[in-house]
């Protein structure tokens, strides 16, 4: 099976339900694919589609996560401590890199392909006149499922902006931001402050907050609707529950908190530092509202956040000789943080090259992110399976006219092929610029 069949998640003995997300994904615009022309602001239709199916996210506890960068991370990162505090706890995350089930988990398990099918022909023989996008759906699929399976709680990553998106129809008892940082400027705003009163729209009345990072103008977005509709707010940047970090090989991160304890976490990029700070900060907002959290649940959640939610694509090492990391970052934040961290390693290792197999989707910034490109590394541009992706010849040309006169490939399948040919041992190979290069990446290991 080719990448791009296998990153839709189809199962080869599965007709039906091959059938099902065939039909998801030809009848309803996805913007992971196609972007702009599937984005529908506005509650209007997921508040009808919550009537149709009986409002379900009101059967459980939810806690809602939104932010620029890092709140996929941070989302599998709480429901795995209070998965490994006994709840029964559910995540609904965007998007999916290789099986569309990974958006949807409960206690880590993936919805059952039977489940997808049946949600699938409810809707289909609903005779519904509404128009849904496919975010729409999946989600009211996520919660109807979650719903059915009296979930304790249900960590739900706001899917873009926050103000419109249509997971703003929850009422949660706390919610998280991560960081303000431009992206999707084309939907939220060109400026931070804009960004910012996008993603403080899901800051609820009394419903407490945590702000991960925040300075001037956007601090004052956040501190002043929080104080419009009452809600209790904390920044964790303010106070950090840090003490020290320290990187034990380049998959593994040992944190040491203020209380005292401390975990080596499989999230080793360099940005999970302050996604964890939040993260601490976000548990002691939740036994303030009476959910018990012990620090024995937070060390387990912490050190294996990946086998108890499947979290894949950040700063995942998926060999050692070479090394090979793969992660999603995909904006100036991100991709800061990474390489700042890959010009780290290869300063502790003289002798190593650094490879960067790299591409894009076409509405991001690319000249800008062009700039902050390693200058000592070989590069292998490709692009994703995706019709969004910028083609590899013109990431190529793109890069060229930076200084980076590198070849392109057709497919990220050859162009890590290509790199992994050209390195030795103790070299570093990276993959990454889009989620869905990753994506790619991930499905041709299969």
């Amino acid at each position: 099976m080719d990448s791009k069949s296998f990153s839709s998640g189809q199962a080869p003995d599965n007709p039906r339900y091959n059938d099902a997300l065939a039909w998801l994904y030809s009848q309803l615009p996805l913007f992971s694919r196609v972007g702009g022309a599937a984005y529908k602001p506005g509650l209007d239709n997921t508040l009808a589609l919550d009537r149709q199916f009986g409002h379900p996210h009101r059967s459980f506890k939810s806690i809602h996560i939104a932010g620029t960068n890092g709140k996929g991370s941070t989302s599998h990162m709480l429901a795995s401590i209070l998965n490994s505090m006994g709840y029964k706890t559910a995540l609904y995350t965007s998007p999916h890199l290789v099986d569309f089930r990974e958006r949807i988990r409960i206690d880590g398990k993936m919805i059952p392909h039977d489940r997808v099918v049946d949600f699938v022909e409810r809707w289909k023989n609903s005779g519904s006149d509404l128009q849904p996008s496919f975010f729409e759906l999946t989600m009211m699929m996520a919660f109807d499922w979650f719903a059915s399976e009296k979930v304790d709680y249900a960590i739900i990553e706001v899917g873009m902006g926050g103000r419109l998106d249509s997971t703003n129809v929850i009422s949660p008892i706390a919610c998280v931001i991560t960081n303000i940082s431009k992206d999707h400027t084309q939907f939220l705003g060109d400026t931070l402050p804009a960004i910012a009163r996008e993603k403080a729209g899901i800051i609820k009345p009394g419903v407490p907050v945590v702000v991960g990072e925040a300075e001037g103008d956007v601090r004052r977005v956040f501190e002043e609707k929080a104080r419009e509709v009452g809600a209790p707010i904390v920044f964790a940047e303010d106070s950090p529950l840090l003490v020290s970090v320290r990187h034990d090989g380049p998959g593994k991160m040992e944190c040491v908190t203020k209380a005292d304890y401390s975990f080596v976490t499989p999230l080793a990029g360099e940005y999970q530092k302050k996604n964890i700070n939040t993260v601490l900060h976000a548990v002691d907002m939740l036994r303030e509202v009476g959910i018990p959290v012990s620090d024995e649940a937070v060390i387990k959640g912490m050190s294996e956040v990946d086998r108890l939610t499947g979290l894949s694509g950040r700063w995942s090492v998926v060999n050692e000789s070479p090394t090979v990391i793969a992660d999603t970052g995909h904006n100036e934040a991100g991709l800061r943080y990474n390489f700042g961290r890959l010009r780290e390693m290869i300063n502790e290792r003289p002798d190593a090259k650094l490879h960067i197999v790299f591409g894009m989707v076409a509405d991001k910034d690319i000249d800008h992110i062009l700039d902050l490109l390693p200058r000592e590394a070989v590069y292998y541009f490709t692009q994703a399976s995706i019709p969004r992706a910028l083609p590899a010849d013109q990431m190529a040309a793109k890069a060229a006219a930076h200084g980076f006169n590198f070849p392109h490939y057709p497919t990220v399948a050859e162009a890590y092929a290509a790199a992994l040919q050209a390195a030795s041992p103790i070299d570093i190979i990276y993959v990454g610029g889009s989620t869905f290069v990753v994506a790619d990446f991930l499905a041709s290991r299969q």
